[in-house]
């Protein structure tokens, strides 16, 4: 009894750890070799799930990339020349954090230059907001209603 509750506490442990879809006939045998197609492959978008990188997606096309990552590294390139062979294939899109670069500008930016918009929005909002509230004083006929309200 004492056995299954340890078993069960570890399994629940290691739960929610992330499973890697690397299969074991992908790995490379030179551990040095692995760490660099692991890191990445983590660098990676699988282009058919688009939220994962390579590494953690089952997809085929995610399959291919790793073992093409992979087979670059063994012929030889350094990190750098298997990004770019990769992205010289399959587009910017294929890297989980885009480059900055002419084409990417207005992504990098975006951010600030919605905040500045929304913000610039409200204040000319709040601006026409306070010219058109004028206060105008009671005409009489609204005086005598209201007093009439008031009971005075």
């Amino acid at each position: 009894m004492r056995l299954a509750r340890i078993v069960l506490g570890l399994v629940l442990l290691l739960a929610p750890m992330p499973a890697f879809a690397v299969n074991p006939d992908e790995v490379l045998k030179d551990p040095v070799l692995e760490e660099r197609a692991r890191a990445l492959s983590g660098q990676l978008r699988c282009m058919v799930c688009q939220n994962q990188s390579i590494d953690d997606s089952n997809a085929e096309l995610a399959k291919d990339l790793r073992l093409l990552v992979r087979e670059r590294i063994v012929r030889g390139d350094s990190d750098s020349q298997v990004i770019d062979y990769v992205v010289s294939r399959y587009g910017e899109f294929v890297l989980l954090k885009p480059r900055l670069s002419a084409r990417t500008v207005l992504l990098w930016c975006m951010p600030a230059v919605l905040l500045a918009a929304g913000a610039l929005a409200l204040v000319l909002t709040m601006r026409r907001r306070r010219a058109t509230v004028t206060e105008q004083p009671l005409t009489e006929a609204e005086k005598a209603r209201l007093d009439a309200l008031l009971g005075e």
